[in-house]
């Protein structure tokens, strides 16, 4: 198969020309099939134990409760927020901003100082891939070998019935890892029962979970590494993230070169301890080979590291040929890991703390806005001038909440029906309020306040401006900014 010639991340390290990297893409840009042979190994032990945790904090968490609430649900129908125990509304949206931020720096500094572990460990793609789709392929289908064989050859009745099998538990499961997902937005209970309701009880639920099954069928059943190379924004950013002092898996150059077979090396001390067995480059999932240097492709999973140990120690050699560490030890150098884009990192992340701290901190229980009723401004009755409100108060709680009102404002008298009040759980109302001032007093815009007081001592202060036609008349000649209130108390409508 034709190689592409990729570039390297880390720069220039190899005098002379640059090497044919290894790549699943090809440069016709068509997709050369990876089938990663099975490894062993200290470094893949402890990743199927991370994917073991991660699975089932996935699947226990949409279960979990805090006082009575989800731990963390999304549920968008209802605008109801739940994230690890807190209580959001479409009021906080904006709080949203802080997690993403939060998440993004994160991988960022991770990604500065350890490279792609991310991907390779934790990343929900990786783990579901390496954790259910592909030890599944390897069950059903056998060893690389038999699959390289297989999926080059003639299609024949055992290669059918294979394939069949392998791709009927691809559907259950990617059916099974769609409805968990779903149940992130809608109670794992009420997801329960939806599906004993059946399709046309629940066509959104229904079309969600359809939808998704097929987009998870495709990507771990057919698109795969493609997703890792050619989806997704994180790996692109890895050439912009890393450096000299970055911890990423490589291969220490210096030891292994020049390669030589194992009985060459007897012979000659002077020559590297890589026998270029390529048994790094089959268990790769990527498909590269990991002795050209840092690529775009590698996701840091190290199985090629498993994979070299298991041959040094065949060899009696010392392990860590292939190792995590940074460019600049692998090349000879002492490692740094502090430097000064780590320390510009810590102090992101401090005053992104402070800040989230802060701002988050002030978040009350439910919400207040002031709004002006209907289109008339203001309405005059005699020598007095009307304005009518309504003061919008949400909870955004998951308990109720009973809140206090008053108006402020000078000269101005206030009508207002509901002065204390209880909201039930997510709950809204809306309060009227009508102020009236002197119609002498118009002559500029008149501020009012009102305070919206929780049962817990919370505030909110919400505030509006007061209109009239002013003190020699309606306005201008030809608007219609206000109209005359009949006789009596029933003059505001």
């Amino acid at each position: 198969m034709e190689k592409v010639r990729l570039p390297v991340v880390q720069g220039e390290m190899f005098a002379g020309p640059a090497p044919e990297l290894e790549s699943s893409l090809l440069a016709d840009g068509s997709r050369k099939l990876i089938h990663p042979a099975d490894v062993r190994g200290r470094f893949l032990t402890a990743r199927r134990l991370v994917f073991a945790v991660l699975i089932a904090f996935w699947a226990i968490v949409p279960f979990l409760r805090v006082d009575g609430r989800p731990f963390l649900m999304l549920d968008v129908e209802h605008r109801r927020f739940f994230i690890f125990g807190g209580v959001f509304g479409a009021q906080d949206a904006w709080r949203l901003w802080f997690i993403l931020t939060g998440v993004g720096l994160a991988l960022v500094i991770t990604t500065s100082l350890f490279g792609r572990v991310w991907c390779g460990w934790t990343c929900p793609h990786t783990v579901f891939l390496e954790a259910f789709f592909r030890p599944i392929e390897r069950l059903v289908e056998g060893p690389r070998e038999v699959r390289v064989r297989v999926d080059t050859g003639e299609w024949t009745t055992s290669k059918t019935m294979r394939k069949v099998v392998k791709h009927t538990i691809f559907v259950v499961l990617a059916a099974l890892v769609a409805h968990v997902f779903v149940g992130y937005f809608v109670s794992p209970y009420r997801l329960w029962a939806m599906i004993f309701a059946g399709p046309g009880k629940h066509p959104e639920a229904f079309a969600w979970a359809i939808g998704l099954t097929g987009i998870f069928y495709g990507n771990f059943g057919f698109f795969r590494e493609q997703t890792c190379v050619g989806v997704c924004p994180y790996g692109r950013l890895q050439s912009v993230l890393v450096d000299q002092d970055t911890v990423v898996v490589g291969y220490e150059r210096p030891r292994g070169e020049p390669r030589a077979k194992a009985s060459e090396k007897a012979k000659n001390e002077d020559l590297g301890d890589c026998v270029d067995c390529k048994r790094c480059v089959v268990v790769c999932p990527m498909g590269i080979d990991i002795r050209n240097g840092l690529q775009p492709d590698c996701i840091g999973c190290a199985q090629c590291s498993d994979a070299c140990d298991e041959i040094m120690d065949k060899l009696h050699r010392p392990r860590g040929l292939v190792r995590y560490d940074t460019t600049r030890a692998l090349d000879g150098g002492k490692r740094q890991i502090w430097r000064p884009r780590a320390y510009l990192y810590v102090a992101v992340t401090v005053v992104w703390v402070v800040a989230a701290f802060f701002l988050l901190r002030g978040r009350v229980a439910f919400e207040a806005n002031i709004l002006r009723v209907g289109a008339t401004p203001f309405v005059i009755d005699g020598d007095s001038v009307r304005n009518a409100f309504n003061v919008h108060v949400v909870n955004k709680g998951s308990d109720p909440v009973t809140f206090e009102l008053e108006a402020k404002g000078e000269g101005v008298s206030f009508v207002v029906p509901i002065k204390r009040s209880e909201l039930p759980a997510f709950g809204g109302v809306d309060v009227p309020i009508i102020a009236t001032v002197p119609r002498s007093a118009t002559a500029r815009p008149i501020p009012i306040t009102v305070d919206v007081r929780g049962g817990d001592g919370s505030l909110r202060t919400v505030s509006a401006v007061l209109l009239g036609p002013g003190p020699f008349g309606p306005g201008p000649s030809g608007s219609a900014p206000f109209r005359s209130a009949p006789p009596g108390p029933g003059g505001v409508k």
